[in-house]
């Protein structure tokens, strides 16, 4: 047995230890959940390792390390021994993204060896809500995208993503995982889509993560062109409303804290902040 503090990749005979630490938190902790719940902690299946920090011979700190890094119910000391071993192993992420106590402090110490970094949002609230609000119809135009309309959607991924992040989805590997991903929630019926007589997007969103528990809402968008036309609440209360009733009894989101309008939007829809995470894009 561990007897005092150490750090190791996991392995899948640990699941149930990684899972009762990823419970703590579920709402906070919905990304890197969904993934270990579907796949487990094979690093092949999982997509990156997953890095485990013992005290006393209890599991009590998680760091997801993949195509992000992510620190999960990290103490300092646990930071500390995450950030030791990704310099180690150098960048292999695209992004440290978390909540923002922690992933402050392991960019702190991971900045002088991995800095500068693109961009850096500090402070992206966390908002969570778990009933449909009670003054805003969900838009009834807006619904599942089918298997067959991946044409239609992409392009308005494409938008949102090179809009939200900076750099666009197809560099590097043309996006074919990008592609890939997209198709998977499309297929998981988590895409959706409000389309105008032309058949062009004007409104969308995804479930990204989903866990019994928690789910969280990505990708949100309004077409420029529609922008301002009050298409945004209503798709957004659409969106919850499947949210609700199919996947999770709670729902949550996080947003850049300049986006003043998307976050009096998520307000009017019901949506709470409950804390905040940090972004840091490479």
């Amino acid at each position: 047995m561990l007897t005092q503090t150490t750090s190791r990749v996991l392995e899948p005979s640990d699941l149930d230890a990684a899972l009762a630490v990823l419970d703590r938190e579920p709402v906070v902790n919905a990304f890197v959940s969904s993934r270990v719940q579907v796949a487990g902690l094979d690093p092949w299946r999982l997509g990156g390792e997953m890095w485990g920090w013992y005290e006393d011979g209890m599991l009590t700190s998680l760091c997801y390390a993949g195509a992000n890094l992510v620190p999960v119910c990290a103490t300092p000391r646990a930071v500390r021994a995450f950030a030791d071993r990704a310099r180690r192993a150098g960048r292999r992420c695209s992004s440290v993204v978390g909540p923002a106590g922690p992933t402050a402090e392991l960019w702190n110490l991971l900045e002088p060896h991995w800095g500068p970094a693109r961009d850096i949002r500090t402070h992206q609230p966390l908002m969570v809500t778990d009933r449909l609000p009670t003054d805003i119809a969900p838009d009834p135009y807006v619904r599942r995208v089918r298997k067959d309309e991946m044409e239609t959607i992409m392009p308005a991924c494409v938008a949102m993503f090179t809009e939200e992040v900076g750099v666009s989805p197809l560099a590097g590997d043309g996006g074919l995982l990008y592609q890939a991903r997209v198709a998977e929630l499309v297929g998981a019926g988590r895409s959706f889509a409000r389309l105008d007589d032309r058949g062009r997007v004007v409104f969308k969103a995804e479930i990204g993560a989903a866990t019994p528990q928690a789910c969280q809402i990505q990708g949100v968008w309004v077409a420029p062109e529609y922008r301002g036309q009050g298409f945004a609440a209503p798709g957004m209360a659409a969106v919850l409303r499947y949210a609700l009733a199919d996947v999770a009894p709670v729902v949550s989101l996080y947003v850049n804290d300049y986006n003043t309008s998307a976050r009096r939007t998520y307000e009017r829809v019901g949506f709470q902040e409950i804390g905040a995470f940090m972004s840091v894009l490479f």
